[in-house]
């Protein structure tokens, strides 16, 4: 049953909110739903607001043409706790009986919610919570139907461990797909004329890490690239064994065909995280390894170049030859 909140926050629908999200999510869709989230929530409007003081400087690494942003609303999330301990001794931010009252959720296919992130990198910046409180686990494949319902949008997804701040909680997350710089890689070196999977070492361009690029095209071929995906994950460096939980993953609409990126990873957080000296306070998830390297204390975004930049990318995911 919908909530009286999202009622209220949603007002301007004149709808049920149950249905909202079964045309998919246009741009002016995506629009609404920030604006009346804001319009709720002081705090997710000051974060939002706060987008347009941060700083970004360019980060070149061969192919890869990103950058990194400072970001102080970022702190929390990168240098959050998340050994078993940690995760234990709090609630669960993404449960429903745990989020603010000011936060509304529109529901997504059978087993999904839509949430605005409260704690921004990006203008648009989207949660997609499982109903059910249940471990981040294998890469669900619904990303792939969500990417399609919603084509001006990116879906990922965070291994547990390989950027989630919840791995407690099943949740992808949502950005404009224009705002990252790799989703444009795999585009220039994989071409929609050759659906199934490709290795980004096999494209002879230069490359912090090595990615699976998958074109998913809807025959046989494709839909056996789209069941390959969850499988395609790093190393866990606690067991040595193959591991879902470390894998960054993108799923995105090129036009009409169905686009997928696997990087998998090999570590957490490279060697220079913490905040001592001479330590950065950097964590890369998905939204890093995409091109954006976050960076919430600014002595560090003013340290970060392109040579520091790779040492990370290649310390938390595996080499690009």
């Amino acid at each position: 049953m919908t909530k009286m909140k999202d009622l209220t926050g949603m007002a301007r629908f004149d709808r049920d909110l149950s249905g909202v999200l079964k045309g998919g999510l246009p741009t002016e869709l995506i629009n609404d739903i920030i604006e009346a989230q804001l319009e709720l929530w002081p705090l997710a409007k000051a974060n939002y607001e706060r987008l347009s003081s941060t700083r970004r400087k360019p980060l070149s690494i061969g192919s890869l043409q990103g950058a990194s942003q400072w970001n102080p609303g970022r702190a929390g999330s990168t240098g959050a706790s998340v050994d078993a301990k940690s995760i234990s001794e709090r609630k669960c931010f993404l449960c429903s009986e745990n989020r603010p009252s000011e936060q509304f959720s529109l529901p997504w296919l059978e087993e999904w919610e839509l949430l605005v992130n409260p704690f921004p990198i990006l203008p648009v910046h989207f949660t997609i919570a499982c109903k059910e409180h249940r471990p981040q686990a294998a890469l669900p494949l619904d990303m792939a139907a969500m990417a399609e319902q919603a084509p001006d949008l990116a879906i990922f997804y965070n291994g547990a461990k390989s950027g989630a701040s919840a791995p407690d909680h099943q949740h992808a997350q949502a950005v404009l797909k224009s705002e990252l710089p790799l989703l444009r890689v795999a585009e220039t070196i994989h071409p929609l004329e050759r659906p199934g999977l490709m290795l980004s070492r096999d494209a002879g361009v230069e490359l912090p890490f090595s990615f699976i690029s998958a074109v998913i095209s809807p025959d046989a071929k494709g839909m056996a690239a789209l069941s390959a995906l969850p499988s395609l994950g790093g190393t866990d460096p606690d067991s040595g064994l193959p591991s879902y939980k470390m894998m960054n993953t993108f799923f995105w609409m090129d036009g009409r065909t169905l686009r997928a990126v696997v990087v998998p990873r090999r570590a957490h957080r490279p060697e220079c995280f913490g905040t001592a000296p001479g330590k950065m306070l950097v964590s890369p998830g998905a939204i890093d390894i995409a091109g954006i390297l976050i960076l919430p204390r600014e002595e560090d975004f003013k340290a970060m170049n392109s040579t520091k930049a790779k040492e990370i990318y290649e310390e938390v995911c595996y080499p690009a030859s």
